[in-house]
């Protein structure tokens, strides 16, 4: 059974309870990091994920709070032995920045080091990011500051469907990917510019008509937690939570 596993579910300012938002999607064959930050190959231990089993990353757009941990991932995995291959997906933004900051620590001189594949996406909607017998993923442009994606996740042998806002303003192509999943994941850091609230994202979610809307990339510290919720529920009436750290669930 596949699954989905919150590994941080804060905005850019973590704490000691809440690391900045990213996720794992597990299956049988693939394992798939959405988003990299702080000490992945520690964050995947502590989930109970061998790095190993690790086969594709998604980075969603190039602000620290998202691939701040991509040289330590690269470094630590290679220093402990991995040989088998990585496939990177994003945009063009992205993936040039990321090449050019693994560049600023040579690591074209990294004996031994293990293949990895970069797959640069268009700016489209709904352009397919991954297909195999588990899982296709699609992704969409959203409205952040810079170049970012969204994603859509259909497990192909449970039909559960799973959408990912990533961090954006309120806007149709998140609908669009959204559209009747079981669960829409949507950020809530606040409305201001390239952000949403929580109100915002229960609004983007009744309009998808999805089941449930699950809440992440919101201010850590003294949150209101029972408020964010609340504030979702006065445009969603369907099921809605707030992401917590190494949440998991079946998909």
């Amino acid at each position: 059974m596949p699954k989905l596993i919150i590994l941080g579910s804060a905005n850019a300012v973590a704490d000691e309870k809440h690391e900045n938002t990213h996720m794992l999607l597990q299956g049988r064959k693939r394992t798939i990091l959405i988003d990299c930050v702080n000490n992945p190959v520690l964050r995947l231990r502590l989930a109970g994920v061998d790095f190993n089993d690790l086969t594709d990353l998604v980075l969603t757009h190039f602000h620290p709070d998202h691939v701040s941990g991509v040289p330590l991932l690269l470094m630590n995995m290679w220093l402990l032995g991995r040989s088998r291959s990585l496939s990177i997906y994003g945009l063009y933004h992205t993936l040039d920045r990321a090449e050019n900051l693994m560049d600023f620590y040579d690591w074209s001189n990294w004996l031994n080091f293990f293949p990895v594949a970069f797959f640069r996406l268009p700016e489209q909607e709904k352009t397919l990011l991954l297909e195999s017998e588990e899982f296709r993923i699609l992704a969409s442009p959203v409205n952040h500051l810079l170049p970012t994606i969204g994603l859509r996740i259909e497990c192909l042998e449970t039909g559960t469907v799973v959408a990912y806002s990533c961090d954006t303003e309120p806007c149709q192509q998140v609908v669009e990917l959204a559209a009747q999943a079981d669960v829409l994941i949507h950020e809530a850091s606040g409305a201001s510019l390239g952000h949403s609230s929580a109100s915002q994202a229960g609004s983007i979610a009744r309009q998808a008509g999805v089941k449930s809307l699950c809440l992440i990339h919101y201010p850590t510290g003294e949150i209101d937690s029972q408020a964010v919720l609340d504030q979702a529920r006065e445009t969603f009436k369907g099921k809605v939570f707030l992401a917590e750290d190494f949440m998991t669930w079946e998909l």
